[in-house]
């Protein structure tokens, strides 16, 4: 499964961001309470200072000291080597032994109060004592869990808001690899255009060269391949256009009469190369217009529809058809002779399938603001599973008649795409034959 640059980033982004939002609240939560910790730790060390004093210099065991009226609020316990109890606040716990005399700070919950202690031995004229000092932090230590807390969640909605906007960030930034993706997704097969290095970010710019030397490899190699059918197509026509007048004329001999279904055999064959030279023409044209710039003028539609009819009227009449044109004013900006191509082909397509007193229309119009041409005949139609087949080329279905090459619909399914025309094959008049409409952008 292919990973998600954005979804990278984005997890990337979050732990270390996690972290630092992690570190600056405890950062936080410690230098709000380090300073009344301090206040405390100062006040803890003048008592027990005091305390100290009037231990050293207390003669007996009844002279204890007492902590004057300013120092209310401190509580304070002395105890022997026993941890007996000689004066002061018995619930403070007993301090611990050492054999130093540096003071032990210390927190203790008493009473659901969270008391700042400080113990400290204290060699007296009775002997060793015990001395523990202690203030309550229930007035610093809450503000500072509160700040905490409150700092903890703007901190994290701080850092989904930066995650949102990175995130939005992100896809803002993707958007030019997003458009290079659908501009090649959108290409045909035969699309080999170089892309516009200088419509790509510098970042991008890279693989936008590599892709236009990767196409322009496959244009040399495709326009090699064109230009090769194309002057075989050009060789041909030129010979089989003589054949088949020696053909005609030779049918036309009294001396020939014998070989008349040899010759009708021999100049159906030669007709049928040189249709399959004209549809490899035709074929060459498309692939070159859209491997290359496309060429683009004002046509009118009404005007090469009805040229492109006349051409096919002496075989129409052959073959006892009924073809007809209905057509309106249109106009659309594309090349003549490919637009010539499609409407042959088309039109070819509809004689080849039609039976002999069938119909065929060629219409060309408007249809809601787009123009439009449609070609429909009576013949057996086209099964709706095979719709999407007989574009392709080569493709010719079961039964088809006559021997064709399956050019037809392809070679107008690529003109129409050169041009973002849409393509529909749909049932003809009263669910009997074929339509096919062209709709142009």
């Amino acid at each position: 499964m292919n990973s998600s640059i954005s979804r990278q980033l984005i997890l990337w982004l979050t732990v270390p961001l996690t972290l630092l939002a992690l570190a600056g609240v405890l950062m936080h939560y410690f230098n709000s309470l380090a300073p009344q910790v301090l206040t405390i730790d100062h006040h803890l060390k003048d008592a027990s200072a005091a305390l100290v004093h009037q231990l050293s210099t207390a003669d007996a065991e009844a002279t204890l000291p007492a902590l004057a009226p300013a120092d209310y609020g401190i509580r304070y316990a002395i105890r022997d080597t026993q941890r007996t109890l000689l004066a002061g606040d018995a619930r403070l716990p007993a301090a611990p032994r050492t054999d130093g005399a540096n003071p032990v700070f210390s927190t203790s919950q008493i009473d659901q109060h969270r008391l700042r202690l400080l113990s400290v031995r204290i060699e007296t004229n009775a002997g060793p004592r015990f001395l523990t000092v202690g203030e309550e932090l229930s007035g610093s230590e809450p503000a500072a869990r509160y700040g905490f807390m409150s700092t903890l969640l703007w901190d994290f909605v701080q850092l989904d808001l930066t995650l949102v906007l990175v995130w939005a960030g992100i896809q803002v930034g993707l958007r030019p690899l997003r458009r290079l993706r659908s501009e090649i997704a959108e290409r045909s097969s035969f699309d080999l255009r170089p892309i516009a290095e200088s419509a790509v970010p510098r970042e991008v710019a890279p693989l936008a060269a590599a892709l236009n030397r990767l196409f322009a490899l496959l244009r040399t190699t495709s326009q090699s391949q064109q230009q090769f059918i194309a002057d075989t197509a050009h060789q041909l026509r030129t010979p089989l256009t003589g054949m088949l007048a020696q053909i005609d004329l030779l049918m036309a001999e009294p001396a020939a009469l014998q070989f008349q279904e040899r010759l009708a055999m021999l100049q159906a064959g030669l007709k049928q190369l040189s249709h399959s030279t004209n549809q490899l023409l035709s074929l060459a044209r498309a692939e070159a217009a859209v491997s290359g710039t496309i060429r683009k003028q004002d046509v009118d539609l009404r005007k090469l529809a009805g040229e492109a009819v006349a051409k096919f009227f002496d075989r129409a009449l052959q073959a006892d058809i009924d073809l007809g044109a209905d057509l309106h004013p249109a106009t659309v900006s594309a090349d003549p002779s490919l637009l010539d191509d499609l409407i042959g082909n088309l039109i070819d397509n509809a004689l080849q399938y039609t039976p002999r007193g069938g119909r065929v229309t060629v219409g060309v119009g408007v249809r809601a603001g787009r123009a439009a041409i449609l070609v429909e005949d009576n013949g057996p139609g086209i099964a709706e599973a095979d719709r999407l087949r007989v574009r392709q080329r080569y493709v010719r279905l079961p039964n088809s008649p006559g021997h064709g090459s399956g050019l037809g619909l392809a070679i107008v399914e690529d003109i129409a795409r050169l041009y973002e025309a849409t393509l529909s094959i749909e049932t003809g008049t009263d669910g009997v034959g074929t339509r096919v409409l062209i709709l142009f952008p």
